[in-house]
């Protein structure tokens, strides 16, 4: 997508998301936007890292049809992914995948991002390993797949959507989340290849 031929609208959601505020534990880059879903797109691709080691992840990707789209109730669309290493023993509870669910529409109210018409699921997968694998022993991963239409007026302030989905990603990856009153500065470790 040619940034230059978008509707102003468009443009200045990427720019919202650009500017989103990270926690420095996330890693974030523009990457590739699918092409074929909507006539506007642009995507950002995260990493969250404690200690050297990648402990969750996801993606966001930012739809636009200026003509709306019945399915989304507007022109906009959120289609985000989140994942996380978690402990083997939760995979087997019967809650954890609402409470999942819970981390991103709490997330997106605690941010102030308004949205309609959610959609999603969440999975959670365990693997066991055998024979020349079996050191490595058990793993569990937990998988959020959503979606839902940014509203607002005048603005979208797409900004806040993309700092809610980094949130869900922190979350499902176990850090605990920033105190009340702390503000998070963001920082080129937070903040890589975006801008």
């Amino acid at each position: 997508m040619d940034e230059l031929e978008a509707p102003d609208e468009f443009r200045v959601a990427v720019q919202q998301m650009r500017a989103a505020t990270l926690r420095p534990e996330i890693l974030a880059e523009e990457m590739p936007a699918p092409q074929r879903i909507a006539p506007f797109s642009s995507a950002i691709a995260a990493d969250v890292t404690v200690d050297g080691e990648d402990v969750g992840g996801g993606r966001l990707v930012l739809l636009h049809d200026p003509d709306g789209n019945d399915a989304w109730e507007g022109t906009f669309r959120c289609v985000a992914y989140a994942r996380a290493e978690i402990d083997p023993e939760l995979v087997t509870d019967p809650m954890l995948a609402g409470v999942g669910w819970s981390w991103l529409t709490e997330a997106l109210e605690a941010h102030g991002a308004s949205y309609v018409a959610p959609s999603g699921t969440v999975t959670c997968v365990a693997s066991e390993s055998f024979g020349g694998l079996s050191p490595e022993g058990a793993t569990a991963q937990l998988e959020i797949r959503a979606s839902w239409t940014p509203i607002g007026e005048p603005e979208l302030h797409i900004g806040a959507h993309v700092e809610a989905w980094a949130e869900v990603m922190c979350t499902a990856a176990g850090l605990p989340p920033v105190p009340e009153g702390v503000a998070t500065l963001p920082n080129r470790r937070g903040q890589r290849g975006r801008g």
